[in-house]
């Protein structure tokens, strides 16, 4: 018999997701037949899977110890640079300043990026417990592009990882971005509205004014700032699709400096394109849980 105490670091999740975490040697269904054999009890009483975890409770699983593995506490992000821009931070969520060409997440191996450093932050400032298992590892609850800076929001435990997700999910948490234009919009602001296609081969993004193929519906509101050459562009996203912005001010005419990808000059300097997550706004109209605190919070840069 194996028994866990939950934390706050890992309350909120699934009774089904901890076991897979605590038993990485189980298939799912044997992960799901243990729950139907009531061999898994929370404080004593049988639960199902879709059971959420809160802190204090006690897991006692009736498996055998062949599926149960050791958590490791070598994790490569240990090692990564932990100097980031807080520009908010909680006992719950971090808000960091991502510069342009870093990549949200690891690449290949690399672990300088977004995440790995707010990991490595949290890991020196003692936020992470290697004692608790299993350890819970805080996460970008969202991703911007590589050459794209600005605002990240990323959770220090399940519960708000996992209402920060439905929150995006919901469109609860509006996310605005400034960015150079090379030409003044017209009208000065608006509503894109298209649908959206990758092309494999060019690796970028293609608007349509209608649906084809697999193409997904994309929606982008903008209001222009500065006028001028370059103009100033502020840009809330309706939807959340790869390159949204970009490719829609291209569309009107009107692509990002430097982007040369989607129809920007190259001036020779220019290295990436003058796109930043400015602001968010957590407009919370449902339950927001332990992070019902920041319903109405405004974070901008």
């Amino acid at each position: 018999m194996k028994e866990f105490k939950i934390t706050e670091n890992n309350s909120g999740i699934r009774l089904d997701k901890f076991m897979a975490k605590v038993m990485p040697s189980a298939k799912s269904s044997e992960i799901y037949k243990s729950l139907r054999k009531k061999k898994v009890r929370i404080n004593g009483k049988h639960q199902d899977g879709a059971y959420r975890l809160t802190n204090g409770d006690i897991v006692q699983m009736y498996i055998s110890d062949e599926f149960f593995g050791t958590e490791k506490s070598d994790y490569a992000w240990k090692t990564a640079n932990p100097d980031i821009s807080v520009i908010y931070e909680d006992s719950n969520i971090i808000v960091a300043d991502k510069p342009s060409g870093m990549p949200s997440q690891d690449i290949d191996g690399n672990v300088d990026s977004l995440e790995s450093r707010i990991r490595a932050y949290l890991y020196k400032k003692g936020e992470i417990d290697f004692d608790t298992s299993p350890v819970f590892i805080p996460s970008l609850c969202h991703r911007i592009d590589r050459n794209t800076s600005g605002l990240v929001i990323a959770a220090k435990n399940s519960a708000a990882l996992r209402i920060i997700n439905q929150k995006i999910k919901n469109k609860e948490i509006r996310k605005f971005y400034l960015c150079e234009t090379e030409h003044t919009p017209k009208p000065l602001s608006g509503t894109i509205k298209g649908w959206l296609l990758k092309d494999e081969k060019q690796r970028k993004m293609f608007f349509y004014n209608h649906k084809i193929n697999n193409s997904t519906y994309c929606e982008t509101f903008y209001t222009t700032v500065r006028q001028g050459t370059p103009a100033l562009v502020e840009a809330e996203l309706m939807t959340g699709r790869t390159h949204q912005i970009r490719v829609c001010l291209s569309h009107v005419g009107c692509p990002l400096v430097g982007d040369i990808k989607y129809g920007a000059k190259f001036d020779g300097e220019q290295e990436f394109q003058h796109l930043t997550s400015h602001k968010l706004i957590f407009d919370f109209k449902t339950d927001s849980g332990i992070l019902d605190y920041l319903k109405g919070k405004t974070i901008t840069l």
